[in-house]
């Protein structure tokens, strides 16, 4: 895994098989989203007592919150099969037939990425969740003929981590919402000493409360910051994940104290030391740190601004007053918008 890629929420396909034995079994051994878990809780216990499939089920959140676990343990707590796909396999509505009708009674059917789904397998999928029901067209023109086909009760899952992107009816046949918030650092302290249990790792209190500092409020990047710590620990110490080892192996990673990598500091490093903290445009920025304008704004900027060290105004993108202290400089006067050098002078030689 390359530095870059240690603090990005999106799993890889071997990381997924590796987090298959970190992810909790039931709700009560899930940690963190407590509303959540409650509400589920209540859910599904009514669920069954009533002897029928629990309502329809849109998580919603940044990746590595824990939305897939969710929709496992929802299968598990049922005791009822998982069937999972995502919204980009959909290409067809042929494909999303295959799949409904291949449902048993009661299975949980999780689709993750479902804004990405098709439209005329989006279509498809309502008269699915309402009505158990899908129509199948053999034929073109006029002579296509509609085949209504009935399918087993089933559970709908689905995930997305951009909610603003689904469509008002497909967002209206969910029964139950949820948004996934971010972590606490007691939280991701909890969830790194049970994965350190889990994985065999000597971990102190002091050690896993640094690794949950810099995780970003994520446990797949908690979990992934601590085989790294754990991997320093064996090679350059003795074995055991202290406040000290962590830091030093987390220095050889390059996330520092905030959980910034290195495209994260590029960033603020340009904005402030190069363009006076801003404003900046985007496009300008990227070329600055040699990135593409999608990489710094779908990457490094969500964080950035969520720790309070960006701002994105109508002039362009500005550095924070805590983006001047984290760097070890003293903040401009003047505010956001007002650090760069003036454009013009008046007559007078005031700035203009």
């Amino acid at each position: 895994m390359d530095v870059d890629g240690l603090i990005s929420p999106v799993a890889g396909p071997e990381e997924q098989a590796f987090e298959a034995g970190l992810r909790p079994g039931t709700l009560a051994e899930f940690i963190g989203q407590q509303k959540v878990r409650e509400q589920l809780t209540i859910m599904l216990e009514g669920a069954r007592a009533r002897g029928r499939p629990p309502d329809h089920v849109l998580l919603s959140g940044p990746p590595g919150l824990g939305k897939t676990s969710l929709a496992m343990i929802i299968a598990r707590e049922l005791s009822v099969p998982l069937r999972m796909t995502s919204g980009p396999a959909v290409e067809r509505a042929g494909d999303l037939v295959a799949i409904l009708t291949a449902l048993s009674p009661g299975e949980v059917l999780f689709l993750d990425e479902i804004h990405r789904i098709a439209r005329p397998a989006e279509e498809l999928l309502y008269a699915a969740m309402e009505d158990f029901r899908v129509d199948v067209v053999l034929g073109k023109g006029p002579g296509a003929t509609a085949i209504p086909l009935d399918i087993a009760p089933f559970t709908l899952v689905g995930a997305t981590t951009r909610s603003g992107l689904l469509t008002g009816p497909l967002r209206d046949r969910f029964g139950f919402t949820a948004h996934m918030d971010f972590y606490d650092p007691d939280e991701l302290t909890s969830v790194l000493n049970r994965s350190a249990g889990l994985l065999g790792v000597r971990l102190t209190g002091d050690g896993a409360s640094e690794v949950a500092g810099r995780s970003r409020g994520t446990p797949r990047i908690a979990n992934r910051l601590l085989r790294r710590v754990r991997d320093y620990a064996e090679v350059r110490a003795d074995g055991i994940v202290t406040r000290e080892v962590a830091r030093a192996a987390l220095r050889v990673y390059d996330v520092d104290a905030l959980g910034l990598d290195r495209l994260d500091r590029a960033v603020l490093e340009v904005l402030v030391r190069r363009f006076g903290g801003g404003p900046v445009g985007l496009t300008t920025l990227a070329v600055a740190v040699g990135e593409e304008p999608d990489t710094v704004e779908e990457v490094a900027e969500p964080f950035l601004v969520r720790a309070g060290l960006l701002a994105r105004t109508p002039r362009g993108r500005v550095a924070t007053p805590a983006a001047f202290t984290h760097l070890g400089l003293d903040p401009v006067d003047g505010g956001l918008g007002r650090s760069q050098a003036p454009i013009f002078l008046l007559d007078d030689g005031e700035p203009g």
